[in-house]
């Protein structure tokens, strides 16, 4: 199971706009390609419940809150909490009344917020019809096809920020990439954290995975912001980190899930309350009843966050993945997780918060045909369904357990795709091209016309890896597969890579920071 389960500046250019939201602009004779921060959807949501079905589904949620009650473990001051807002407490299980959990969150989470990057012109907008593409979050081991499935390291972790960072197609640096084991455990997420900070200037996600370990990310985000950290407007700090707490399903949250989330809350940095599910062992095997406990899991978590600090951004997550009743393993691309995703999407609308799920997820153990396309099959839905967070997006493999680099390279150049889709069908004055039409007439083709002289180098996506010479020259240009042409690639951007420019006295403030919390206690790898 993937680690998820236990916590789960460019510059500005003026130029001719392209298709999907595409800047172009000349440097040194080359067309230089520049992508917006985030996706604005200019397409419909894909629906596959009506309105009858989804109050049926709410329904059954809030009796799951009423009757059954959801465990909050081994947290009395969450209990307290939870107490204080109306939930009735029996031992460490709480139950809402009906209605209870929808009527806090409807009055005070955020429809839509802002997440500060350390570039301004990254901030991402999360919510509305706004789409933020994330790599793949909490893998132990690397793939890549010279060298095999290994443990990663903190070379590994640092390496995937950077190609997430030069990666047009990816809005976000993402969380624990990869898990870097050669690092103590309780001070890896210092490294991880600067990582992001230092090799990106993209927004992150902070750790989860203790309170103590939530309060330094916190901490490194004032030192990153220093001013800019509380907003003069609303006097309450800004928003720079969005970060991962599952629920224990079938409907339990853990102390180490429940004081990251207080943390968190308690500094207006944003949650993503997320119940994971291997459907058939942790929710039933339905799609209705996994839909119905992952709404009643998700909205005790939101409420708990805005019981904490009403306001405070929060998203509702959903992960939830079919299972081989044969082997009990996970299994990726099948139909039913799809209908769960569409049917939590619209849930999430209903409710007013920001909506995140997955995509880009297989379970092959190599960059192949299963990976490509159950990848596809996960990525669609989440682009279909409206995701608004779309965690997972770029080499997850084998389930979660390994991060591929070749995999994350075919992610990326999906995800970059998917981008253009959502921005649907120009129909502007030179989107109709009806001067073209004009101008070629019957029986003629329209390479040399105008309109084609003037649009072709935006008018179509054109994939870095993908081949589409003829037999004979990819044959002479060494008859490479898909997976080598991404490994080149990858390393071609690595070696490649420039870093961000980060102030000087900002990085020395953080590597102080991160020295004296090291050597406030001793290597642990639990």
């Amino acid at each position: 199971m993937s680690q998820e389960g236990r916590e789960s500046r460019g510059r500005r250019g003026r130029g001719r706009r392209g298709r999907g939201g595409r800047d172009t602009r000349r440097a040194g004779g080359a067309v230089v390609t520049k992508t917006a921060p985030y996706v604005k959807r200019k397409i419909p949501f894909f629906e596959v419940v009506d309105e009858e079905g989804l109050q049926l589904i709410e329904h059954n949620a809030d009796t799951i809150l009423e009757e059954i009650g959801i465990e909050f473990r081994d947290m009395p001051e969450a209990l307290d909490i939870l107490k204080q807002g109306g939930a009735e407490i029996d031992g460490v299980r709480a139950r809402f009344p009906r209605g209870l959990c929808r009527s806090i969150i409807q009055t005070s989470a955020p429809a839509e917020y802002t997440q500060h990057a350390r570039n301004p012109e990254r901030n991402v907008q999360i919510g509305g019809r706004n789409t933020v593409f994330v790599p793949a979050y909490g893998s132990p081991f690397v793939y890549d096809i010279e060298n095999g499935r290994r443990y990663a390291t903190l070379e590994d972790f640092r390496n995937f920020v950077k190609l997430a960072y030069a990666s047009p197609g990816l809005h976000h640096s993402g969380g624990t990439i990869c898990e870097p084991v050669d690092v103590p455990v309780n001070k890896r997420h210092l490294d991880m954290v600067y990582s992001h900070i230092k090799y990106s200037d993209k927004a992150f996600m902070g750790s989860v995975t203790a309170p103590e370990r939530a309060q330094d990310t916190v901490e490194m985000i004032k030192i990153l912001a220093g001013d800019n950290y509380i907003d003069p407007v609303s006097g309450r700090p800004r928003t720079y980190a969005t970060s991962l707490i599952n629920a224990n399903s079938p409907m339990t949250f853990d102390d180490t899930m429940l004081g990251a989330a207080m943390v968190y809350a308690q500094n207006n940095q944003a949650t993503i309350i997320t119940p994971f599910i291997l459907a058939g062992a942790m929710s039933p095997v339905t799609i209705a009843g996994t839909a119905a406990q992952s709404l009643a899991e998700a909205l005790a978590g939101m409420t708990f966050v805005q019981l904490i600090n009403p306001g405070a951004p929060v998203i509702f997550g959903s992960f939830a993945s079919s299972m081989s009743m044969q082997s009990g393993a996970p299994t990726f691309g099948t139909p039913e997780p799809a209908l769960v995703l569409y049917t939590m999407a619209a849930l999430a609308r209903r409710l007013g918060v920001p909506f995140r799920s997955g995509g880009g997820m297989c379970g092959s153990k190599l960059p192949d045909a299963q990976a490509a396309s159950e990848a596809a099959a996960t990525l669609m839905p989440a682009v279909m369904a409206g995701v608004n967070f779309v965690l997972h997006t770029a080499g997850w493999m084998e389930g979660g357990l390994a991060m591929g680099y070749e995999k994350f390279i075919m992610d990326a150049d999906q995800a970059a795709m998917m981008a253009i889709l959502m921005g649907g069908v120009d129909l502007s004055e030179n989107g109709q091209a009806m001067d073209a039409i004009r101008e070629v007439g019957p029986g003629a083709h329209f390479l040399g016309c105008n309109h084609t002289q003037n649009n072709f180098k935006t008018a179509f996506y054109r994939s870095p890896i993908t081949d589409n010479n003829s037999f004979e020259q990819w044959q002479s240009e060494g008859s490479l597969d898909h997976a080598q042409r991404c490994n080149a690639r990858y390393r071609k951007m690595l070696a490649e890579y420039q870093a961000p420019a980060l102030d000087p006295a900002i990085d020395e403030a953080l590597l102080a920071y991160i020295q004296q919390r090291k050597n406030s206690m001793p290597d642990s790898m639990i």
